[in-house]
């Protein structure tokens, strides 16, 4: 899947591109497979910059629905590729787990991976230590992004079955040993990173890749409270991701079992698990459409044409009105219909945003969403000259970024927030804020040159 929410500044394609492509690659969503199988990805200052203190070391999104409607969510994502082909039968570790990591590791990488573990033992209920030694079950492997993406082009990152390291993977890319589907029971497993890439990105990728190395193999575009979503909104695991970890590793399941086993034990692990999600059964959310999603991948992935990708957005908006869809999908359609249209028609891409957001903002699952589009509308208004909207829209959306721990957004807002108070005299405060909001950039963006690059391209929107 491509890039999902970057923070585009209305102002042209290339610095569209240069927003996607240079810094908020921690975005970007699960990609096509490498052929013949299917591969479980995670789509395509100065030096005196202080010190980051850091995120919550907790859920940032608490569990909300009913045990009836997330026993089904856990059966779609164990029981499918994100591709859409069937898997007979759940397959988990089933002793304890360690990880290791190799190659050229990013300075960020150990303590952001020591915190992922962390939470897995206490909020997943999982025996996971990190180790040295080469039989651990899971590898993490930096590589060169460069690298990375000759073998899975569209991929940030990407975790696979059976192997050790690179070079086995290498070696067997194209053959049934990397095909999640011919499993049983899990022994071994490894996630290729990009050594090269922002702190952010790398974290995100710790986060997606392991969730799936350990547990759900598929991606569903109507959770509006997971990672386990190709919009890729949500940066960490939240307590619906830890629910469904643990969940795979209840007792009363096993590697080996069908889904309809599974089905059957699901609705007693659920309700000693999540007492509080009662037995309401599922509402009926159908399934997103192949139609739906084509179109979404058009949309927002380079090689079309824009006004291929224009025409794809407007037909994901005309799927999901006629199949009555709500929440995440209606909102992400708009928003990539909004997207498109900065550059062309300030209008529509305005009504898009605006759109998107009315839909987001009716409920408590979809405020971080809402906050992501905040950036968007903030780039019309502080062109305009309204500096009261732009603080509004910047006050509203940053506690949500910072809930969320996604750097790369909260350090978007403060930028348009100082830049929104120079316009209205407040220089000293709005360089006071810029400072403080570079720490969070340089773990967003990556590094000095893409913080300074995104500082300057929030102050050019400016009307001078």
């Amino acid at each position: 899947m491509p890039a999902a929410f970057g923070y585009d500044i209305p102002l042209s394609g290339t610095l569209m591109k240069q927003s996607i492509a240079v810094w908020m690659m921690a975005l970007v969503a699960s990609c096509a497979p490498v052929q013949p199988v299917d591969t479980t990805t995670r789509a395509a200052v100065s030096a005196s910059t202080p010190t980051l203190q850091g995120f919550a070391d907790r859920s940032p999104v608490r569990v909300t629905r009913s045990n009836g409607q997330m026993a089904q969510d856990f059966l779609d994502l164990t029981f499918r590729m994100e591709s859409g082909r069937a898997i007979a039968t759940m397959s988990r570790f089933e002793t304890p787990i360690t990880v290791r990591v190799i190659g050229d590791m990013p300075a960020t990488l150990p303590s952001d991976l020591d915190a992922l573990l962390a939470r897995l033992r206490k909020e997943a209920g999982i025996d996971i230590r990190p180790t040295q030694s080469d039989s651990a079950s899971i590898t993490i492997q930096a590589i060169p992004q460069r690298t990375l993406q000759r073998a899975v082009p569209k991929a940030a990152c990407f975790v696979v079955p059976r192997v050790r390291d690179w070079s086995e993977y290498m070696q067997n890319r194209s053959s049934r040993n990397v095909d999640w589907a011919t499993l049983t029971t899990r022994e071994h497993a490894s996630i290729f990173v990009p050594s090269d890439a922002a702190p952010q990105e790398i974290r995100d990728c710790l986060h997606e890749e392991l969730a799936q190395a350990l547990g759900p193999l598929n991606d569903l575009y109507r959770l509006p409270d997971s990672v386990f979503n190709d919009d890729n909104i949500h940066a960490v695991l939240t307590g619906f991701d830890m629910l469904m970890l643990r969940t795979t590793y209840a007792p009363e399941l096993r590697s080996g079992m069908t889904r309809q086993q599974v089905a059957a034990a699901l609705p007693s692990v659920l309700a000693r698990l999540n007492p509080a999600g009662g037995s309401e059964r599922p509402t009926n959310d159908p399934d997103t459409s192949r139609d739906w999603i084509n179109a979404m991948e058009t949309a927002l992935t380079n090689g079309a044409s824009p006004g291929v990708r224009r025409d794809s957005a407007a037909r994901a908006v005309r799927i999901a009105r006629t199949l009555g869809w709500t929440g995440p999908r209606e909102g992400f359609s708009y928003y990539a219909m909004g997207r498109l249209e900065v550059g062309n028609n300030s209008q529509a891409a305005i009504v898009a945003f605006e759109t998107a957001d009315r839909i987001y903002r009716a409920s408590a699952a979809t405020q971080i969403h809402a906050a992501h589009i905040a950036v968007q509308k903030a780039a019309f208004t502080l062109s305009a000259g309204d500096a009261i909207t732009t603080i509004e829209l910047a006050d509203l959306a940053i506690p949500l970024a910072r809930e969320h721990q996604n750097a790369a957004l909260l350090a978007t807002l403060m930028m348009f927030k100082a830049e929104a108070l120079d316009l209205q005299g407040g220089s000293v405060a709005a360089e006071a804020l810029r400072l403080d909001s570079l720490p969070w950039a340089r773990y967003g963006f990556g590094n000095d040159n893409n913080v300074r690059a995104r500082l300057a391209e929030v102050r050019g929107l400016r009307p001078f």
